[in-house]
Formats: structure tokens, sequence, C-alpha cells
């Protein structure tokens, strides 16, 4: 790999990293790419980076969905499922929902809940207790289900549920995107372009993807037999949603899903949707931010504090008080559940430091600790120690836990192969999260093990001693126009990072910390061009006293540059990350 080189010479910043720019090859594709599409150089540098050539940039910055969207027939059993579900509707038959309790699976079955009422057809929802049954199907429910139904879909999750799809005793069709074994329960379709026979190409889509592509086919049936067709491109909002907050890849069909779908949401025609900005006071139209960190763990707090299907209940309804009514209770439970996830992290992280973090693997286990929120504090794990993290909440000898990725190990497959060496009871997931389950006296051999398969598998701690710069301007260069045309190569996200920019040789006019340990900034530079910014927990490290201390001594500052209609006048603000001295 070309080693990039230094950007604005800063060896050490404030916080003791280094800031890396583009590499040659990346700034020559840059002027190769602004020269060809006529724009700003700071756009190219972006558009670069994310390995565009310059005849696809017009292309890659307005992705259309009919361009990438692929033949839904592509993906193995598609035509089987949809061909199932035509029937079902089409004969009155009795449908149940069963999918999984976070945004993915809330989402999934909200697309199919709403595209079956514009069919004319209403279905039942069961989504499983976190607690009591765990993830997936289970036999009592299936059976349950199953005595009352003619045909039951499960969404993200069913893949290797074989037990409970032979208990069903009706017709079970599976969309799902979780890692397939080497054999499929036996049922009327899996659609999973994760299992080991689908060559689509489509693995980096998330279970919402997966049923949408169902809709389309199923649309091309109804479309054949002459019936109304459901408008599909109003559920694209539930897609966007479950694709961020699931944090699937930000590339190919998932951007323009994405891209698409955040369109639709800012007319916030859904009822859950609306109800969502009005309880989180949004004041501007969502962005992926939203989505996955304002929108995502309020429908997400439902499954992990104990009512598993108010989410999908909320994004499903058409009934604005209904709405209300759940987004508030979302909202109750999501304070719940951050006060729980706080108490947790701060006994995880103890334990790992008590432990030692020098290894390829961090993990951590208790008595006690809620399993709604082993998953949030396995990201938090992840992030501030670079590694794959696993933790796991001990019920006497029952452990249930949740990992998550680093370094891009695939952890899917790492915990597959745990459980098919009979190290732990259950596992599955996909590359960058997992669930698990297992017994006190597997913890130390499950995590021993798979400490060794991510060593074996030469993935590198993701680092944070240094900050990668996309582009560096001047505080005068930073306008709205350019905000809104860096946002046009996003969505950013998963594999899609938002772009860093440094602001040169700017001097902070104005220092003002704002709450608790945010601080705002004006800064100027030598044109006379002004910028407003925002160090969001800049108190937390330090990057505050240090930006606090400079006086009129100029500075470079990187971070994200966003546009920022607040007050109704439009304006560039940089959201900073880091700052350096000018060299004198």
């Amino acid at each position: 790999m070309t080693e990039r080189p230094l950007c604005l010479d800063i060896e050490s910043s404030l916080t003791g990293r280094r800031w890396l720019g583009p590499t040659p090859a990346e700034d020559r594709q840059a002027l190769a790419i602004s020269q060809a599409a006529e724009m700003p150089e700071i756009v190219a540098r972006i558009l670069a980076r994310r390995g565009v050539a310059p005849p696809e940039a017009a292309a890659f910055l307005a992705p259309a969905l009919r361009d990438l969207m692929p033949d839904p027939s592509s993906l193995r059993d598609m035509d089987r499922a949809a061909s199932r579900l035509h029937r079902a509707v089409d004969g009155g038959e009795r449908i149940a929902i069963f999918a999984d309790y976070d945004v993915d699976g809330g989402a999934s079955a909200a697309l199919l809940l709403t595209w079956l009422r514009a069919a004319g057809r209403e279905a039942t929802l069961y989504i499983p207790d976190r607690l009591a049954e765990g993830y997936g199907p289970n036999v009592p429910a299936m059976e349950r289900l199953g005595a009352r139904h003619d045909l039951i879909v499960c969404v993200d999750c069913g893949t290797l549920s074989f037990e409970p799809i032979a208990a069903a005793a009706c017709d079970v069709i599976v969309l799902d995107h979780h890692l397939a074994g080497e054999h499929l329960p036996d049922c009327a379709a899996v659609v999973n372009p994760n299992r080991q026979d689908d060559d689509a190409g489509l693995g980096h889509l998330c279970a919402a993807g997966v049923v949408f592509l169902l809709l389309v086919a199923l649309n091309r049936l109804r479309r054949a037999a002459a019936l109304p067709c459901p408008d599909l491109l109003a559920l694209l909002d539930l897609v966007a949603l479950a694709t961020v907050a699931d944090v699937a890849p930000l590339m190919g069909l998932n951007r323009a899903f994405v891209r698409q779908g955040l369109a639709v949401m800012g007319r916030l025609d859904r009822p859950g949707i609306a109800a969502l900005a009005e309880i989180a006071k949004l004041k501007s139209a969502p962005n992926p931010y939203t989505l996955g960190f304002v929108f995502g763990p309020r429908v997400n707090a439902g499954g992990r504090i104990g009512a598993p299907d108010i989410g999908a209940r909320l994004l499903a309804t058409d009934d604005p008080n209904e709405a209300a009514a759940l987004a508030q209770k979302l909202e109750r439970l999501n304070t719940v559940r951050r006060a729980v996830e706080a108490r947790i992290a701060n006994q995880v992280l103890d334990q790992v430091e008590a432990r030692g973090a020098e290894g390829p693997l961090v993990w951590a286990a208790g008595e006690g600790w809620h399993p709604g929120v082993v998953g949030i504090v396995a990201s938090r794990l992840k992030e501030a120690f670079g590694r794959p993290a696993i933790v796991v909440a001990f019920d006497g000898d029952a452990g249930k836990g949740s990992g998550r990725s680093a370094g891009g190990l695939d952890l899917g497959a790492a915990i597959a192969r745990l459980l098919a060496e009979g190290l732990i009871e259950k596992g599955g997931g996909h590359r960058a999260a997992v669930g698990l389950s297992l017994n006190r006296a597997q913890m130390e051999p499950a995590m021993a093990r798979l400490a060794e398969l991510v060593a074996e598998a030469g993935t590198e701690p993701e680092r944070h001693d240094s900050l990668e710069i996309d582009g560096v301007i001047g505080a005068a260069a930073a306008s709205p126009e350019l905000c809104d045309r860096i946002a046009a190569a996003g969505p950013f996200g998963m594999g899609a990072p938002a772009p860093r920019i440094a602001i040169a040789e700017a001097r902070i006019e104005r220092f003002r910390p704002v709450g608790e340990n945010h601080l705002a900034l004006t800064l100027s530079d030598r044109l006379g061009g002004r910028l407003e910014a925002i160090a969001f927990r800049a108190f937390d490290s330090e990057l505050g006293p240090a930006l606090g201390g400079l006086g009129s001594r100029p500075v470079h500052l990187a971070g994200r540059l966003e546009r920022d209609d607040w007050g109704g006048r439009p304006k560039a603000k940089l959201h900073v990350e880091d700052a350096a001295l000018v060299r004198e």
C-alpha cells in the first residue's frame, strides 16, 4: 500500500495525531476528475479517494436507482418466494411476519405490512422478546403461528433456524442477509444474498434491501395479472433507515437506496417518521447521521428494553395519533436504555483494562448485564481499542453476547467457525456484527480461539494515531454551495466515511464553551473569510483546553464541513475533530 504523505506537514496535532493527505496517484485522479466533470477540486479529491474514475464521476454524483437495480430473480429462491407470497395474497391466506427486534427487522416487517395493506391484505406481526425468546424463530412461537396461519415470512432472521421452521407446520419464507451455513432450512424459499450458493453479488444488502427486491418481484407478478401495484418508491425511507442503522456499506445499490430514501423521508409523509422527527426535535431534513444516531436508537429501544414490537408498529402505522403515542413510548425506553448502557459500559471498560487489551481481541463478560445493550457496548469497546470486541451478559450459566468487527475482519465467519468447532452453543451474523450464545465453561476457550482466528486473519488494529484528510481549503472558500457539492458525493457512512477537510491557517476570533463539554468557534483567514465551527465533546479531551490557550496564534483545523440552515440563513459550518499549530 502506498504511504500517504503528511498533510500540511503535521507530524503531531494538538491531540498527538499525524495528518495524512491524498497519495500522488489520488492527486492525479482528482485533477482528471475535476477537469472532466468541471467540479471543485476538493469534491474531485473526495471522489478520487473513493476510487471513482473520471468518466464515472457524473453518474456517481447522481446515482439513479433504475440504473443500479438488479433483476430480483438473480437472487436464489426469489421467484419461489414471490410466487408463494403472491398466491397467498391473491387467495386471501392467513399471513404472519416473524421479524428480528432491531431496526432492520422492524423496517423489513413494516415494508411487508405496508405493501400488504396497500394490496388489501393484513398480516400478523410477531417479534420475539429478546430476554425470554432470544434471537430468531423459536419452536413454541413457530408452532403457535403455524397453527393459525397458512404462511409465515421470517425477515432478518431464519437462515439457521432449522428446528423452529420445521415445527411451523405451514409454509415458511425466509428473507435474510445473515451468513448461511452449508445447509438451509427445508421451507418454501430462503432468499439470502449471503447463502453459499448465491452468486448475485448483493451480499452487502441488509434484510430490508432484500425485502424491497421481493416487493419489486411481487409488483411484477401483480402487473402481469392486471392487478394494482403498491407504490414502492414511497417505501424507500424504510430501506434507507434500515441500511444505515444496520451499518450496511454505502456502496452500489445501498448508496442509491439511501440517497433516494432520504429524499422520500424528507417529506415526512410516513406518520412514524414524522413522529420520530417531532420527538427528537429535528430542525432540518434527515441525513445519514439522523438515521444512524437519532432515529435508529429510538426504533431499537423497544427491542433492547423489553417491548420488541413497538418500533415495527411505529414504522408501519398509517395513524398519526398512534404514531405519536408509540414514539413517546420509545423515547422513554430509549432514556432507560442510555442509563443501562452507561452503567454496563463503565464495568466493561474496567474489566478490559484490568485484563489488558494488547491482544487481537477485546472482550468482557458479566453477570446481570442487560443483553439488550451488549451490542452497543461492544461497539464502544471496538471504537475505544480499534479491535474486534465481544461483550457477553450472563444469567446464571447461560450467556448471550454480541460482537463488533474492526480492521476489515469477517467476524461472522469467525463466529461460524466457533460454532462448527462446538465452542459456542449458537452464533451467527455478518461481517460487521454478530450474536452468540454460550455457557460459562465455554467462555474462556471460545474467546481464546476467537483471538487466534483474528490473529490468523492478519487484520491490523484500527489506528487512532493518525487522521486522513481529503483536502485543504481556506476559511474564505467554505460556503453553503461547496457544502452542497460535497454532500452530493454522499451519503456517507459505513464503507464511505464522511470526507474530512482541513481549514488552513485560520485564526480563532471567538471561543465559546457550549453546554457541558462542547466548544463553539468563529474562524477567520487572511482573505477576510469567516467560518463558524463546533467541536463536540472538546473538553472531554485535550483539544478544548488547547484551543482555548492559542489566543491569536494561527491554527489548522480538520473536520467535516456541512451546511447549516439554522435560523433560515444557510452557511457553512465546520465540525472540528482536530487542530494543529501553524509552523512559524
